[in-house]
């Protein structure tokens, strides 16, 4: 996951530089990205405070100069040309704990915040263990695993609204969560994201109840029900890790994105109508996955089922970008992949599944210069 928006300015405003930051010219992009791919940034700035993220939004938007905000860059395709513009590199830190609040700065690696709550003996984001990235990119995506999600901890989120020109504060209700959206991910040209508020859980050492069916099994018990924090964040890490889910620089199955696609929401009509697809092709007797998916009986079904059933296998590919060994979902960079080599898979998966299933997947990852 990355905090990660590219816009252009919304008005012409003051310069403001930035003395103590040096910028680089013509710099690579790639290292910055769990994928490694993708071109140069005419210009890259790195900040380490709120106050150089500002002023470099700042200084970007008088002058009229495209802006990429990257954070962990584990949610970001860039395409091979790179980036005509400034790249701002969010490297703030800062992890404060009072009781069972917690603020974190957005430049924050979101794998080492958790770790350090679980210390804490603080329930409510352990199963959110192994995620890559930074904690500023958190909210953007309503970030969820193992079934929890940012959105039912997160109080306030600090950002710099580029329109209003100032630093402001956005209750959970304003930040419009839904399932991996946000009123961040909704507006990009507007929002650079500072801090992130927490409340947490103080259950004597215990995790939040376990939603999610895999981890209850894995861990012996039933849903619902509470096991030691650092049980959980470790079996997480275990199931993660499995899936090729956890950063490795020498794993090729992690040189990715993590989840390509995100699962499919449908209407009740269009799963109906998926799931009698599903009996052309597959049999009468295979049943796709389905998930209450909130009000008005929306369906969740699984992208990963999904290509699976289309074809597309563990380890579908045969160039240097092929599908994970490990998870269908995850598309991954073999170490000598292009950006349009990904792309070229990603299109294919993407075209598969409809013409098998008539569902047409979206992407996770945010693009840079390119489109799926």
């Amino acid at each position: 996951m990355t905090a990660t928006s590219v816009t252009g300015p919304s008005r012409k405003r003051r310069a403001r530089t930035l003395e103590p930051v040096q910028p680089l010219h013509d710099a690579p992009l790639a290292p910055l990205t769990t994928f490694r791919l993708g071109g140069p940034a005419t210009r890259l700035v790195t900040a380490t405070t709120d106050d150089e993220v500002v002023a470099a939004v700042r200084e970007a938007d008088a002058a009229g100069t495209p802006l990429l905000i990257i954070g962990g860059g584990s949610n970001l395709v860039i395409g091979d040309k790179g980036f005509d513009g400034t790249a701002l590199r969010i490297a703030t830190t800062g992890f404060a704990l009072e009781g069972s609040r917690l603020e974190l700065a957005a430049g924050e690696v979101w794998t080492d915040a958790v770790a350090r709550t679980v210390e804490a003996g603080l329930a409510g984001i352990e199963c959110l263990a192994g995620i890559p990235g930074s904690a500023g990119a958190t909210p953007i995506q309503n970030v969820g695993a193992y079934g929890q999600d940012v959105s039912a901890t997160v109080t306030e989120v600090v950002a710099y609204d580029r329109r209003a020109e100032e630093t402001v504060t956005l209750t959970n209700a304003e930040c419009a969560f839904s399932y991996r959206h946000s009123l961040f991910k909704d507006q990009p040209e507007r929002y650079v994201v500072l801090r992130v508020r927490f409340e947490l859980e103080d259950a004597d050492g215990m995790s939040a109840p376990l939603k999610y069916p895999e981890t209850a099994r894995a861990l012996g018990v039933e849903a619902g029900d509470r096991v030691p924090l650092g049980q959980a964040r470790e079996t997480v890490l275990r199931l993660r890790a499995g899936k090729g889910m956890v950063l490795d620089p020498e794993d090729h199955d992690t040189w990715s994105a993590g989840s390509f696609f995100t699962n499919p929401i449908l209407t009740n009509d269009e799963f109906d109508s998926f799931r009698a697809r599903v009996a052309e092709r597959l049999g009468p007797d295979v049943a796709p996955p389905a998930f209450p998916a909130g009000e008005g009986g929306a369906v969740k079904t699984s992208a990963a089922w999904l290509i699976d059933r289309a074809g597309f296998t563990k380890g579908y590919g045969t160039g240097p970008a092929r599908i994970s060994t490990k998870h269908t979902l995850a598309l991954t960079n073999r170490g000598e992949a292009t950006t349009e080599d990904l792309l070229a898979l990603a299109r294919e998966v993407v075209a598969g599944v409809r013409d098998a299933f008539g569902i047409t997947l979206v992407n996770e990852p945010v693009t840079v210069g390119v489109e799926i």
